[in-house]
């Protein structure tokens, strides 16, 4: 059996952290994206969009963009919401997840845009990385 590598991911280092299936790969281009989605269409599960501000990503809920699009078979328009909801929350994450009616839970969960962690972005999540560390600590 092969020896399993440690992935360094902490909570005090944000760049480190990893979200939603496919997140230890690198970044999917515009192909790989639409033939996830087509898979989410083909399974008959309900694509939904959501995203949220990079410092709120692992500790809040993320916002849904508009509703599910219950029913939808076009990749094409699932792709024009994607893009319309990363247009208008350019310093969002996105997300697209496939929602399985028939077992009432998520089939697919997959972050599909990263926004850059910079700035006053990254000196937030570090500052609450630490709080968060030290109440760990002194509890």
């Amino acid at each position: 059996m092969s020896e399993v590598q440690d992935y360094a991911s902490r909570l005090s280092d944000p760049k480190s952290r990893k979200m939603g299936t496919f997140s230890y790969l690198p970044a999917m281009d515009g192909d790989q994206i639409r033939k996830q989605i087509q898979y989410i269409v083909d399974q008959g599960w309900n694509p939904a969009i959501e995203h949220t501000e990079p410092q709120y990503s692992a500790s809040h809920y993320w916002y849904m963009w508009k509703l599910p699009m219950f029913g939808e078979t076009d990749v094409d328009r699932i792709l024009e919401e994607v893009e319309l909801c990363k247009k208008s929350n350019p310093g969002n994450h996105v997300r697209l997840v496939g929602y399985d009616n028939y077992k009432q839970s998520q089939g697919a969960n997959m972050v599909i845009y990263k926004a850059p962690l910079e700035g006053d972005v990254l000196k937030e999540m570090e500052a609450a990385a630490a709080v968060h560390a030290y109440e760990l600590v002194h509890k």
